[in-house]
C-alpha cells in the first residue's frame, strides 16, 4: 500500500513564511521571518517533502521570492515540489536547474495546456499540475479569476501527458482550518488516474486519521500549513500515524493472502 505522504506547506510572501486566508493577500498571518528555517524545522520532524508557493509570482505570473527559494533548497535535502508564477520552459527548466524535485503550474495549465504536455514529456517525473478550486471551478491567476472548467474536466486533460501529480485545493477551505473537501478531493482522484495530494482546509488530527481511511488510499498525500503552524496538529503524532496504519493495512494485506 503506497504512502500517504504529509506535505508541510511553506508559502511565499515578499520573502517570508506566512499563511493566508481564502487566498487572500490581504489576509496574510506570518508565521517566520525566515523560510529556509522553517524548512530545516520541517525536515528534522520527518517529513518526507516539502510544498512551497511563490504567492507573490502567482500573482505577478512570474518568480518573485527567487532568493527565499533558493535558501531553502540550500538548507534542506529533502524534496521540494515548488508552485507559484511557472508559466513558460524557461522557469520550468530554471528551477529543476535549480534542485527544486517538482515544478507545479496551475493557471498556464487551464491557459496552455500544450506547454504542461511538453514540460511533461521533457521532463518527466518533475511536472504536477494545480488545480484550485472554487465553488467547483478553476480559479487561476493566483485565484483572483474563475475559469469554466470543473476540476475533472482539467484534470482529464492531462490523463496522457505523463504528469506526475495534481494537487487539488479547495480555495473556500484553505487557510480556515474547516477541514478538507474530501468528497470532492476523492471524486477526482477516483476519476484521473494521476495521483492526486488534497490540499485546503486540513484543520487536525481528526483529517489525518480520516486519510488513514480505506476509501483514501487513492490519494497520494495531503498539504498542511496552518495546522501545523499553531499546533493543531503535533507533526511526530500525525507521520506515526499515517506510518503506523500504512504498516497494519501492508500487513493485514499479506496475511489475507498467504
Amino acid at each position: 500500500m503506497a504512502p500517504v505522504i504529509l506535505y508541510p506547506a511553506i508559502d511565499l510572501k515578499e520573502g517570508l513564511c506566512v499563511r493566508l486566508i481564502q487566498g487572500d493577500m490581504d489576509q496574510a498571518t506570518v508565521f517566520n521571518d525566515d523560510p529556509a528555517d522553517q524548512a530545516a524545522t520541517f525536515e528534522a520532524q520527518g517529513f518526507e517533502w516539502l510544498h512551497v508557493v511563490d504567492l507573490d509570482g502567482a500573482f505577478a505570473g512570474k518568480p518573485m521570492n527567487a532568493a527565499a527559494v533558493e535558501n531553502i533548497l540550500k538548507r534542506v535535502k529533502i524534496p521540494v515540489q515548488l508552485g507559484g508564477g511557472i508559466r513558460d520552459m524557461k522557469t520550468v527548466e530554471g528551477w529543476l536547474a535549480k534542485g527544486v524535485s517538482r515544478v507545479i503550474i496551475g493557471t498556464a495549465a487551464v491557459r496552455d495546456p500544450d506547454f504542461v504536455r511538453e514540460a511533461a514529456r521533457l521532463h518527466p517525473g518533475k511536472i504536477a499540475v494545480g488545480i484550485d478550486a472554487k465553488d467547483g471551478l478553476v480559479a487561476v491567476e493566483g485565484w483572483a479569476q474563475t475559469s469554466t472548467l470543473s476540476a475533472e474536466e482539467l484534470g482529464r486533460r492531462f490523463e496522457d501527458a505523463g504528469v506526475a501529480a495534481i494537487i487539488y485545493t479547495d480555495i473556500a477551505r484553505d487557510g480556515i482550518l474547516k477541514g478538507l473537501n474530501f468528497p470532492m478531493t476523492l471524486g477526482l482522484a477516483r476519476a484521473v488516474s494521476i495521483p492526486v495530494i488534497a490540499s485546503g482546509g486540513l484543520a487536525s488530527m481528526a483529517d489525518i486519521e480520516r486519510l488513514t481511511a480505506p476509501d483514501c488510499a487513492v490519494l497520494n498525500g495531503a498539504i498542511s500549513g496552518r495546522a501545523l503552524y499553531d499546533g493543531r496538529i503535533d507533526p511526530v503524532e500525525a507521520l506515526t500515524l499515517l506510518k503506523t496504519i500504512r504498516r497494519t493495512h501492508v500487513e493485514g494485506s499479506v496475511k489475507s493472502s498467504s
